[in-house]
């Protein structure tokens, strides 16, 4: 089955340009286009797509907070792709504390558009780790935000799960951590699984962002 992608962006021309990358991939399908996030959720309802690559800011409403109405008032929802102008961007930062899975630069190469959309559908790794890293390190609160370690705490990771996310944060995928630890990949799955459930994340990117922020990881 082909990755299902929804587009959203008030510009015409990235949109188009961005279905042109994508429909150039047998795996891949644009199953729909929005021009504001107002649209997105009648329209994943509508079109049920895998991954919705949104533009961050928007007029109406920007793709932070359709991220948030998207996994509030959806179930079951897709992965978020966040797609932005700036990297080092505190609104991309904000999209992913709301619960984007990860974000692209507008401009990447076509390769990159596409690795980053398969990527987020698999959620098996952490899409540009360092990038997510520096973001961190810039605006999550240095360790110190409160909510973040009541979380981890309240987790009560084990050993070798903490050392799954310490993993998890360097951008690791599960083969890559079940070399890594030397155990099967069935097992690495299972310890993420289990981080992700323990930590109330739904998705890689939001445990790790707990991770830096609870100061469990340090982003530097």
């Amino acid at each position: 089955m082909p990755v299902r992608v929804l587009l959203v962006d008030d510009e015409h021309l990235v949109r188009a340009g961005l279905r042109a990358v994508l429909e150039a991939q047998p795996d891949i399908e644009v199953v729909g286009e929005a021009a504001d996030g107002a649209a997105v959720v009648p329209l994943v309802r509508q079109v049920r797509p895998d991954v919705v690559a949104m533009d961050v800011r928007m007029p109406l409403l920007d793709g932070i907070e359709a991220t948030r109405a998207l996994l509030r008032t959806v179930a079951d929802p897709p992965k978020i792709l966040v797609v932005t102008t700036f990297e080092n961007d505190e609104y991309v930062y904000e999209a992913l504390r709301a619960g984007a899975d990860g974000f692209l630069l507008k401009r990447a190469r076509p390769a990159e558009i596409v690795h980053a959309v398969r990527l987020i559908a698999e959620g098996e790794s952490l899409l540009f780790p360092a990038s997510v890293r520096q973001l961190a390190a810039e605006y999550g609160d240095g360790g110190g935000n409160r909510a973040a370690r009541a979380e981890l705490a309240r987790a009560r990771l084990t050993e070798r799960e903490g050392e799954v996310l310490r993993l998890m944060a360097r951008g690791l995928s599960n083969a890559e951590i079940a070399a890594r630890l030397v155990v099967g990949t069935e097992t690495v799955k299972s310890h993420v699984s289990a981080v992700l459930a323990k930590l109330g994340a739904r998705d890689r990117t939001q445990a790790v962002i707990t991770a830096y922020e609870s100061g469990f990881v340090a982003p530097g």
